[in-house]
């Protein structure tokens, strides 16, 4: 059974995947690359399951202050390294037999520490990881569902493309013009979270009161 907690969830999560990558890196060690890419790519697929499943289970200040900076390290660095070691057993796939990697050198490859301090902050350094400063920063100009959603876009851009359509669209209604679809496209994440929150609250605060006047 899952744990209610989200973060905890996230902890399970990380050793599951820290589990498949060691088992691709035996598929490795064999030269089953194709076996290793396919694998990979499952992995990959599986964090940006797990993550979106992760991120809405977060109901809290708490849970989101420690799942922010966690997520975002897994998304911009751990998932890159994931992606860099596909797009080379894939290259290494598309090489005659002839020019394939010795044993030794694929064996240097699948021995590469992937949870090393390079792509998991140490618990030990003193200094604050950047992706603490960045949520820090962030949290100072938005609010929890923000801040939530903001998370949300990196792994599900499709639900930024339907924020963006809406504050777009009451936008026009409540003649903000320089609001339309072209512009929110350059704005960042921060500014699109920000603004949905923003035009939904002020539409329920509007409904609310038709209601009471109705009434």
């Amino acid at each position: 059974m899952l744990p209610t907690c989200a973060a905890g969830q996230q902890r399970r999560l990380e050793c599951a995947w820290a589990i498949e990558q060691a088992i691709v890196a035996t598929y490795q060690v064999q030269n089953e690359v194709s076996a290793v890419s396919d694998r990979l790519i499952l992995l990959q697929n599986k964090i940006c399951e797990d993550a979106l499943t992760v991120i809405n289970r977060c109901e809290s200040h708490d849970e989101l202050d420690f799942l922010f900076p966690e997520i975002i390290r897994f998304k911009n660095h751990d998932l890159a390294v994931l992606d860099s070691w596909q797009n080379h057993v894939d290259w290494m796939r598309s090489l005659p037999p002839e020019a394939s990697l010795p044993s030794s050198d694929l064996k240097l490859l699948s021995s590469a520490d992937f949870n090393s301090s390079e792509t998991h902050y140490s618990t030990i350094n003193l200094a604050e990881p950047p992706e603490q400063l960045v949520y820090e920063s962030l949290a100072e100009k938005s609010h929890f569902a923000s801040l939530r959603d903001q998370l949300l876009f990196l792994f599900e851009p499709e639900l930024r493309r339907e924020y963006e359509f809406y504050i777009s669209e009451q936008a026009g209604i409540t003649g903000y013009k320089t609001l339309v679809t072209s512009n929110l496209q350059q704005a960042s994440d921060l500014t699109v979270g920000n603004l949905y929150y923003y035009f939904k609250n002020r539409d329920e605060s509007k409904d609310e009161t038709e209601l009471v006047s109705a009434n």
